[in-house]
């Protein structure tokens, strides 16, 4: 008999899509402010944690590795199929080059906070650094993405939850709080006065609404994610095998499951510019899977690797700044408003998540390219964050 009160697969399952959706029930109907500093991601990651360490799930089974299989590499297709910058770069202009300085300071920020706390922390932290990279890159998705690619360990995974919620609730009242001063911050970037009537105007005419989903789109959708799956993976196991033959000094970067997340995510790009960027829904639906894949890293995590947070912590406290200094640096340079360079920020920070919140305290025409550029960092994610994490690795001689 096993030990666990839970251990079948689909009885796993069904516990990780439960925490899942009775967060964001307990967001939807209590109406508490408390989500809005602490969303609901970080609930759901630590539940699965409590209930494995007491004995109610398994912290092994067939489900976390389906999960690593088949959920991350859908949801990476799902979700990256709307990148579309062309709009972003419509709308947002010299905007988006601030969010892209914003994306420097992340990969920078990282090495340079991990070579100041690393002698606080396990060998494997820099693995931390590179998950919690990707989600203040492009979102929650490149953090799970980011760990597979960089073998984190749930622990480290766990902390880098930690951060970035913590982080969170400390950054988005600066980004709120910096509309109070528009009028001082766009005279010291010297912003063409011009510069929001444009924005606005080009969001009107832009931006436009996805139509209401039909049957045949979920089985377009299932269809891409899967074929696309398919041939990432394939192709993985091939140039992993060349990695190993031809390119032996970059077998510790260019592992298969590196090889399998990239490929995914180049052509899901790929098919960005394709038709099939008008099905509807599917950032909906690589959302949800996200969450669930995030259940099921908590499930493996113990409790016992979170002795490391408070080290972990000030390195993603000095990390912020680093990036907001880039920020500022990106809006002098190319005289951004501070509208813009808020909704930047959150785009990398918070993703599509809190770009929306920032965009609509700051101005609400720009809510829906705020979504837009959130989604860019999603697809730089991949890249840059399992390179910042090799970077900070690199930096301290592991």
């Amino acid at each position: 008999m096993p030990d666990e009160l839970i251990s079948s697969p689909g009885g796993v399952l069904a516990v990780l899509c439960a925490v899942a959706a009775f967060w964001f029930f307990v967001e939807q109907r209590s109406g508490w402010k408390l989500f809005q500093y602490v969303p609901p991601l970080l609930f759901i990651y630590a539940t699965p944690v409590f209930l494995n360490n007491f004995g109610v799930i398994p912290s092994a089974s067939p489900v976390y590795s389906g999960l690593s299989s088949f959920a991350l590499p859908a949801f990476i297709v799902l979700m990256l199929i709307k990148v579309n910058v062309p709009a972003a770069v419509r709308i947002m202009g010299k905007g988006v080059l601030v969010m892209l300085m914003g994306t420097a300071g992340v990969v920078v920020g990282a090495v340079v906070s991990y070579v100041i706390v690393h002698r606080w922390l396990s060998e494997d932290a820099w693995q931390g650094v590179g998950a919690l990279a990707g989600s203040w890159i492009g979102g929650t998705g490149n953090m799970a993405a980011t760990s597979e690619m960089l073998g984190t360990s749930e622990e480290m995974f766990g902390l880098a939850v930690i951060a970035d919620n913590v982080i969170y609730i400390i950054w988005l009242p600066i980004l709120l709080a910096s509309k109070n001063f528009a009028d001082r911050f766009n005279r010291w970037t010297g912003v063409d006065e011009g510069r929001l009537q444009t924005m606005d105007s080009a969001s009107a005419a832009v931006i436009q609404e996805e139509r209401v989903p039909e049957m045949r789109d979920y089985i377009f959708l299932a269809a891409i994610a899967i074929g696309v799956t398919w041939i990432g993976s394939s192709l993985a196991a091939m140039l992993f095998e060349w990695t190993q033959t031809s390119l032996p000094a970059l077998q510790g970067m260019l592992t298969q499951s590196t090889w399998r997340v990239l490929l995914i995510t180049t052509i899901a790009l790929s098919l960005s510019v394709t038709p099939v960027a008008r099905l509807p829904n599917s950032t909906a639906m690589g959302t949800a899977m996200i969450y669930i894949f995030v259940a099921g890293m908590g499930a493996r995590a113990s409790i016992e690797g979170f002795a490391q947070a408070p080290a972990f912590l000030l390195g993603a406290l000095i990390w912020i700044f680093i990036h907001g200094g880039f920020c500022l640096l990106g809006a002098k340079l190319f005289k951004v408003d501070v509208h813009s360079v808020a909704i930047a920020s959150a785009a990398n920070i918070g993703a599509a998540a809190s770009a929306p919140i920032v965009a609509a305290f700051h101005r609400p025409s720009l809510v829906p390219v705020s979504i837009l550029m959130a989604l860019i960092g999603y697809a730089l994610g991949n890249y840059l964050a399992p390179l910042a994490g090799h970077l900070a690795r690199i930096a301290v001689g592991q």
